[in-house]
């Protein structure tokens, strides 16, 4: 499935925007052709019944067609999928290593494709104070499989030939790698100071556990992100109310929730909408000294 998404970057190239560095319009019509064909590539998969409600996660997870963007909750969204996936007893705990390694690592590849071809913009980014423009995921499950090894350690991404050498292998080197190579600063120290200050830990099972933890507060715990996440008989909530499909959340372009959304804890809206924060692969594509002033 997701080799045929592969495909449909190839067949929509991204249209000449050249003035912009925000999100480029063809990312529509590439979400548009998956939003279109999303049941049909489940049919192989899922049971008839549940296609629709296992598709809805799927067409989430590649970033919001209003905004052009993509975030952390998008990429909540495929590990839904997999979730509705086990629950159907699609997957077993015993795919979990092959699930990580080959399925969530070839989503990854999609995404990075997809912020390179369509600049899209990170949602929710904490600039420099994040640990990554648009993935959470991979630095979690990448500490995880980095726990055992027994020559590189936290700090050894700041070994550049260490980062070169196991970026294909490893997880978390390739995330370490991918931020180096579009960001303009010279040092993780100023582009992303908390992987900078994570790499002090001693092993990677302290890095691990605290992923997990942080992904539990920033993410799952984390109202803007989690006001849009869908909930229904596979994966329920208890409590909430229904929104009307026609609420937007006012003027900050957000879709706040549909008809089948339950929203989270029956709070209000939160502020959630701040400036856009423009794509740094579009700040470095084609010219390495285009300045960017979220750096």
């Amino acid at each position: 499935i997701l080799d045929i998404l592969l495909q449909y970057v190839k067949d929509i190239p991204p249209v000449e925007n050249a003035m912009s560095r925000f999100g480029n319009p063809a990312f529509r019509d590439f979400y548009d052709r998956v939003q279109n064909n999303a049941e049909e590539l489940m049919k192989p998969l899922v049971p008839e019944e549940a296609i629709k409600e296992v598709s809805r996660y799927f067409i989430e997870s590649f970033g919001n067609r209003r905004r052009i963007d993509y975030g952390t909750g998008h990429e909540a969204n495929f590990m839904a999928w997999l979730l509705c996936l086990e629950k159907l007893k699609v997957i077993t705990p015993e795919d979990d290593k092959a699930v990580v390694l080959r399925v969530f690592v070839k989503y990854i590849a999609l995404m990075r494709q997809l912020q390179f071809d369509y600049w899209l913009e990170p949602a929710g980014s904490h600039g420099v104070w994040g640990l990554d423009d648009y993935h959470f995921l991979p630095f979690m499950f990448g500490s995880s499989q980095l726990k055992n090894h027994k020559y590189i350690r936290p700090k050894s991404i700041h070994d550049v030939d260490t980062v070169q050498e196991f970026s294909k292998s490893y997880m978390y080197l390739a995330c370490i790698r991918f931020i180096n190579e579009v960001k303009t600063s010279a040092s993780l120290r100023w582009h992303s100071p908390m992987l900078d200050d994570i790499s002090a830990c001693k092993t990677w099972i302290k890095v691990n556990q605290g992923m997990i933890k942080m992904y539990k507060a920033e993410v799952l715990n984390k109202l803007p992100i989690m006001q849009h996440f869908m909930f229904g008989s596979l994966i329920k909530f208890e409590g909430g109310t229904p929104q009307s499909e026609d609420n937007d959340g006012g003027d900050c372009g957000h879709v706040h929730t549909t008809t089948q959304d339950t929203f989270a804890m029956g709070q209000e809206y939160p502020d959630c909408c701040g400036i856009p924060v423009p794509s740094a692969i579009a700040a470095t594509a084609g010219k390495r000294s285009r300045p960017i002033p979220f750096d």
